[in-house]
């Protein structure tokens, strides 16, 4: 507290607070009675604050760490909602893809079915034999899917950086995948089993099994998957393109060849003397010192004060303390005026940003007055603005002061690219000379950015598996079409053949219809990816824009994967036999 007299400040909302509840507490009668606590003991409160305080539980707090307004807006919980809908439709797609397969046979087991009806076999029977086929499948699949699961898991858990283990112990586990197995098997398996029951032998013996409402309704499915299979390719496509672009961003500061290094220990008292030693080493270009870690500035503050400033108005700033030469350190730009310097008195002097700038309203900011809690300074400078924070969020108001005396946080290094092996070795021997008690835990600056988004590297990699495995699945919906619609234009292709149809006439003739149902899928897919992929970009302040592009490539995919599924069973109806499908039967 004496170190510290900021902690006093009721505006200042730089720490994180955990509360221990005894287990007769309640959380929610302790939230209300804290919601207003700030208004009680503030003196400088006014109902312009708006300020309340609210609990959330601590188990929470990894997949929902996002608040706007106070209030909780998602965090990691949106990417497990989201692989949840992503594995719901795949799913679904092949719940479908079984109904394009079993129907697309369905002129080979006409005969079968027709004959048992004949000799008195009940529809309910029908059903029931079906759905036992469905229900064999679909725990065939199960099997399949557990194994190649546990082969798979080491894999994912080296993608997610996590330890996720199969519960085969746990009794839960089994009823929901058997739940699961009963589910998929009764929507994958209804619609043949109720379609092949249905046959009338009269229409099995004329060869009219097909009807306008089924297959409408297999086209139908076949658009919903392609079209589910679309939105996949442009997420992946909008995906990678932001995930490039925060990797590539100038976010304000040369991020490359800095470390940064904990001060801890006798380093606070002794960092003029470790200053001075490291300048010496070869390959270290400038040092300085901040209160945070770069990409951590989270520290905010209302007691900032400057002339003519509006009585009704209550902005927060970023606070950061800093030592001489940060901006030169750091490789920030200056918009106005100049860094921290030793040739300077600057104990009472601030730099400010540009965001901070636009709040504050100075046209002349050098040299105009600023109060930073209590003490009365000037600004000496405006810095250009930079990212302090992930780009999911906007660049707020951000005021640096000087803090040479006794620093605190981490040392900043800027180091020579050609020389970072020897310039670690080298400042690993002074820290151990100077604080042998505490490890050297220096860390590279451009390390710590790609961590921060470690989250949507990983949304990156899982998205396209998930997009490869949707179009496979969608391409065996399709070909089950292709098959169906074959069968049954067998003595058509034949006639046309003895007639002189060439074999690409032929491929032309089977494809054209497929494709209508293609491009069908894409244009109902495109205002659906673009909404879901415009959702996901406003998680972040900083983004592409969706461009025509990526949804003329994304479909230019879609219809050459259409194209090669129909081809390859088009072309094999097209060079067969015609004799075969025109002697009677």
């Amino acid at each position: 507290m004496e170190r510290n007299e900021w902690i006093k400040n009721w505006h200042n909302s730089g720490l994180n607070t955990y509360l221990l509840i005894n287990e007769k507490g309640n959380a929610q009668t302790l939230a209300t009675k804290i919601r207003h606590l700030i208004k009680n003991y503030d003196s400088e409160y006014s109902d312009l604050d708006h300020l309340e305080l609210g609990l959330q539980p601590y188990r929470e707090k990894y997949l929902h760490s996002n608040f706007k307004n106070g209030y909780l807006s998602g965090g990691r919980i949106e990417y497990v909602q989201m692989f949840t809908w992503v594995a719901i439709f795949i799913l679904l797609i092949g719940s479908i893809n079984f109904m394009n397969l079993s129907t697309a046979g369905s002129l080979k087991r006409a005969k079968e079915i027709s004959v048992r009806k004949v000799n008195g076999a009940m529809k309910s029977s029908l059903i029931g034999q079906f759905m036992m086929e469905a229900f064999l499948f679909t725990s065939i699949a199960v099997v399949i899917a557990l194994v190649l699961l546990t082969l798979l898991l080491p894999q994912f858990n080296l993608i997610t950086a996590k330890n996720i283990q199969l519960p085969f112990t746990n009794s839960l586990f089994w009823i929901g995948i058997i739940s699961l197995t009963l589910v998929t098997a009764i929507i994958s398996g209804s619609y043949p089993a109720f379609l092949l029951s249905s046959f009338k032998p009269v229409f099995v013996f004329r060869k009219t099994l097909e009807t306008n409402s089924s297959a409408l309704l297999r086209k139908g499915l076949v658009v919903f998957q392609f079209a589910l299979s679309m939105i996949f390719i442009v997420s992946i496509i909008v995906i990678t393109r932001q995930v490039d672009y925060i990797h590539h961003k100038n976010i304000g500061y040369q991020k490359e060849n800095l470390i940064y290094l904990p001060i801890s220990g006798t380093m606070s008292s002794n960092f003029d003397a470790f200053k001075n030693e490291a300048s010496k080493i070869s390959g270290v270009i400038d040092i300085s010192n901040m209160s945070n870690r770069p990409l951590e500035l989270e520290n905010s503050t209302g007691g900032v004060e400057w002339e003519n400033k509006p009585a009704d108005m209550l902005p927060t700033f970023i606070q950061l303390a800093v030592g001489y030469d940060y901006i030169k350190t750091m490789k920030s730009s200056m918009v106005y005026g100049r860094d921290f310097s030793e040739q300077h008195a600057d104990s009472a002097n601030y730099i400010i940003n540009e965001a901070a700038l636009k709040v504050i309203g100075y046209k002349d900011p050098i040299g105009m007055p600023l109060t930073f809690w209590g003490t009365k300074g000037t600004i000496i400078g405006v810095v250009k603005d930079f990212h302090f924070n992930s780009l999911h969020v906007p660049i707020r108001p951000l005021v640096l002061r000087l803090n040479h005396k006794r620093p605190w946080g981490v040392a900043l290094i800027r180091i020579e690219p050609e020389k970072t092996s020897r310039a670690l070795e080298e400042l690993k021997a002074l820290h151990q000379k100077l604080n042998p008690d505490f490890i050297f835990g220096a860390q590279f600056a451009d390390e710590e950015y790609a961590f921060l988004y470690k989250s949507e590297q990983t949304v990156k990699q899982l998205a396209s598996y998930f997009a490869f495995l949707a179009i496979f699945i969608s391409s065996l919906g399709l070909l089950g079409l292709v098959i169906f619609k074959t069968e049954q234009r067998t003595k058509e292709i034949g006639i046309r053949k003895v007639l002189g149809a060439s074999v690409p006439n032929i491929v032309a003739l089977l494809s054209k219809d497929f494709m209508r149902l293609i491009v069908l899928s894409i244009l109902i897919s495109c205002p659906i990816a673009f909404y879901a992929m415009s959702k996901w970009l406003q998680g972040f302040e900083y983004h592409i824009d969706q461009e025509w592009w990526m949804f003329a490539a994304a479909a230019s995919l879609s219809i050459l994967i259409a194209l090669v599924t129909i081809s390859i069973q088009a072309f094999k109806a097209a060079v067969s036999n015609p004799v075969k499908s025109l002697r009677a039967e």
